[in-house]
């Protein structure tokens, strides 16, 4: 029961696989037509001793021996033409279907929410689309021509042994289902080692990422020879999975080699007797020990291709269950597009929690007016960044909505509804790309003067300036060549360029030194003018000016009003406060 469920479940990644091949129907079917040719041609030259004994040795004929040459010649300049475009056409649709496997991926990627990167390793996502689509790469583009080539010529060669003796066809063809026994079991164990493989190469990529991304603090901390303990002790959890598969590998070579020596041996020894005999003829004799050679040999070519299969589809099973992961933000048949803030953000009763059991959030309520600019303040952990991110539809409430102008924003389009904000976050996302192009993420026709103005208005243009390559300086990975500072006034910029009528400062200046920080609020408080803004943050003496500031404590709203009021009504907000500056 259980292999008729693993059978019909590697039928089920086939077919799916298929799929892919279908819009490239045609290049696959000319292929198959040269790689029939192929295996005729590879039939036709296992035949050729009969002739050549029986017509050309026995009867001593010297004017056949140059329609001989000539003909193996022919079939030589065939099978050559023939393998070339096989070959060719083969790559060619292997190559797109991995393109297209490789493309959908990212893309499905892009389109999931955020909740998946959450539960997910990156470097297993990483995995993903590296390792696991080239493991599918090798068996779609080569592995797979190689199959049906061989499978082809395997048939022809059969039919060529039927023809030249059915006896001695039908015992060499009994080294078939030990054959397949064999590789059966083979490919079971191949299957769990290879699934094994890699999920600990999965685990090197979260590692390296995971360790590069904070290198500063390792070498900070004098732990660079702690981290490459822990790294060789991952890579010997692999190298010991790899020699198990290894072995499977290598045992199954020799077991292989075992029964086809039988089935030689016995053919030859029982052709030996029939041409002493005089039962067949010498040609006939060869021939097909010839053929059943070749036939042997591309059996174990076959055989070959087992473990590259099984690593194959544990890959594909992995791109798969990427491919079907579901988005739990998802985008109504029906959405429209939200126009520009008119009236109010509502949120009504909203409750959130990453699990089902444990709330972030707990029966949220609170009004939002066009043109206002509103606080949200509490210790770290208390939900204040969640509610931005329920806001932008990066995760959706587990209960309750959250309403725009009217509309729940679940029936909303996302891009409509992201169009709308600015987001400006604690933690700086920047590309390995230029300067420019950084500030003009999402804004992509933007013109130089744009970007220029943007830059100006958070600061930012002064030190751009200074750089090599002014606008043109490409940052580095996560803006690695620029202080905190400076990439910080870079994401102000783009905010500013986005002109957005929702604006979210999530610890927006909490990268800044004092200097610094005085010129960014100059440039936020004339970019918050006549806009909706949303402040998230922990220095409370920046809300001095704000008129509605909301306090969250254990999930829940717990009080609202003026920075005068909180402090002279709101415990925890007090609390807060003097904590914050009782030096």
């Amino acid at each position: 029961m259980h292999r008729r469920k693993k059978y019909r479940k590697t039928l089920h990644l086939a077919k799916r696989l298929l799929r892919y091949v279908k819009p490239y129907s045609g290049r696959f079917f000319e292929a198959l037509f040269f790689m029939s040719l192929l295996a005729i041609m590879n039939a036709i030259i296992m035949w050729m001793p009969k002739p050549i004994f029986d017509h050309v040795f026995r009867d001593k004929n010297a004017d056949m021996i140059p329609v001989v040459f000539i003909t193996i010649l022919l079939i030589a300049l065939v099978k050559g033409i023939c393998y070339y475009i096989q070959s060719y056409l083969s790559s060619f649709v292997g190559q797109k279907v991995i393109l297209d496997i490789r493309n959908e991926l990212y893309s499905h990627l892009q389109k999931l929410s955020l909740d998946y990167f959450v539960k997910h390793k990156t470097g297993h996502v990483v995995a993903r689309i590296t390792n696991d689509v080239l493991l599918l790469q090798r068996i779609v583009v080569t592995g797979a021509q190689t199959f049906i080539r061989e499978s082809l010529t395997c048939f022809c060669l059969m039919l060529l042994m039927f023809y030249l003796r059915w006896e001695w066809a039908l015992i060499a063809l009994l080294v078939i289902p030990g054959v397949g026994f064999a590789l059966l079991n083979f490919a079971k164990k191949l299957r769990i080692l290879s699934r094994e493989t890699q999920m600990r190469i999965a685990d090197i990529y979260s590692f390296l990422h995971e360790k590069i991304v904070g290198v500063r603090l390792i070498k900070a901390f004098n732990m660079e020879e702690q981290e490459i303990k822990k790294f060789k002790s991952g890579n010997s959890r692999l190298f010991n999975v790899v020699m198990k598969a290894m072995r499977v590998i290598a045992l199954q070579s020799p077991i292989m080699e075992v029964i086809v020596t039988l089935g030689m041996v016995f053919i030859l020894a029982m052709g030996g007797y029939s041409v002493i005999n005089g039962v067949v003829s010498d040609g006939t004799f060869f021939a097909f020990i010839a053929a059943m050679a070749s036939f042997y040999a591309h059996l174990r070519v076959l055989a070959g291709i087992n473990r590259e299969s099984q690593e194959a589809l544990v890959a594909a099973e992995r791109i798969f269950y990427v491919l079907d992961s579901r988005s739990f933000v998802l985008e109504a048949q029906d959405a429209v597009d939200l126009k520009h803030l008119k009236d109010s953000i509502i949120f009504e009763h909203v409750s959130f929690g990453y699990s089902r059991k444990v709330n972030i959030l707990e029966r949220i309520n609170l009004k939002v007016n066009k043109g206002e600019v509103v606080a949200f303040v509490g210790v770290s952990g208390s939900g204040k960044t969640t509610i931005a991110n329920l806001l932008a539809r990066f995760y959706d409430p587990t209960k309750g909505r959250i309403v725009i102008d009217g509309h729940d924003i679940r029936n909303v389009t996302l891009k409509s509804l992201r169009m709308q904000m600015g987001i400006v976050t604690q933690e700086t996302i920047l590309f390995n790309d230029t300067v420019r192009d950084n500030i003009a993420y999402g804004e992509l026709d933007a013109t130089q003067e744009k970007i220029i103005t943007a830059a100006k208005a958070a600061d930012a243009h002064g030190f751009i300036m200074n750089m090599p390559y002014k606008y043109n300086t490409v940052v580095g990975e996560r803006g690695v060549t620029l202080s905190g500072g400076e990439r910080q006034r870079i994401a102000i910029a783009r905010a500013v360029l986005k002109n957005p009528p929702i604006l979210v400062l999530d610890e927006a200046t909490s990268n800044l030194d004092s200097e610094s920080e005085t010129l960014i609020q100059k440039a936020i408080d004339e970019l918050m003018k006549n806009r909706t803004v949303i402040i998230i943050t922990h220095r409370l003496v920046s809300l001095k000016r704000v008129k509605k500031i909301f306090v969250i404590d254990k999930n829940r709203i717990i009080g609202q009003g003026t920075h005068v009021e909180l402090m002279k009504k709101n415990v925890v907000y007090r609390k807060l406060y003097n904590l914050q500056f009782r030096d």
